[in-house]
């Protein structure tokens, strides 16, 4: 098993725009994608490309500032709209960049709650399949 590295903020924030990271960050990348949180860092990195465009909106557009504050907002809500749309895919892809196989973050995670997964069965087979009389 590799050793999970962590990227530093500058090296992250590359990461959130879909840069590719060094080898070495290769299995924190795969534990990006399988964690338990790993939804949130991927909004997380949505916020961090939404951004870079809301930053210029809100400093550069002329008008009234609850004008611009409006349309960053809605803004924000079409890309947050997108990045739920899109979650699986765009994690999938970020682990293909790394170097995994395709499905190898849906695999780690699948395998993360297996356990979880064969507990919820046994407890709807047993609460709603009647026995064979």
């Amino acid at each position: 098993m590799e050793e999970v590295v962590r990227p530093g903020p500058l090296r992250w924030f590359w990461y959130a725009l879909g840069g590719g990271l060094p080898p070495r960050f290769r299995a924190w990348v795969l534990h990006d994608a399988t964690c338990r949180t790993w939804q949130l860092r991927h909004f997380a990195r949505a916020f961090a490309q939404m951004s870079l465009v809301a930053a210029p909106v809100l400093l550069l557009v002329p008008g009234p500032l609850w004008v611009r504050l409006l349309a960053v907002l809605l803004g924000w809500l079409v890309a947050l709209q997108y990045a739920l749309f899109t979650m699986e895919e765009a994690v999938e892809h970020r682990v293909r960049k790394a170097g995994f196989p395709p499905g190898a973050a849906q695999a780690a995670r699948n395998e993360l709650h297996a356990d979880e997964r064969a507990a919820a069965a046994a407890r709807y087979a047993a609460r709603y399949r009647a026995p064979e009389p």
